[in-house]
């Protein structure tokens, strides 16, 4: 029971831990920041290639933004055991 208890804790703290992380990927001049809650927290388009290249980029950032936090919490539970 004991080692539950501090597994848990040591879950809390890592989740706390990931919550203030931020990841910033840029691509073509579209920049998507992105908490460690998987929270898109800003987008900053360029206003010199098109709409479709523009959506692409978006969607480049996220979804690179999204696989760097999970490698990110991987690793961190890796390190719990």
């Amino acid at each position: 029971m004991c080692d539950q208890m501090k597994q848990a804790k040591e879950i809390y703290r890592l989740q706390k831990e990931l919550e203030k992380e931020k990841i910033e990927v840029e691509e073509d001049g579209v920049r998507v920041i992105v908490s460690g809650k998987m929270e898109v927290e800003k987008v900053e388009l360029n206003p010199k290639i098109t709409k479709e290249e523009q959506e692409l980029a978006v969607k480049k950032c996220i979804n690179g933004a999204m696989k760097q936090i999970q490698t990110n919490l991987a690793q961190k539970m890796q390190s719990m055991r």
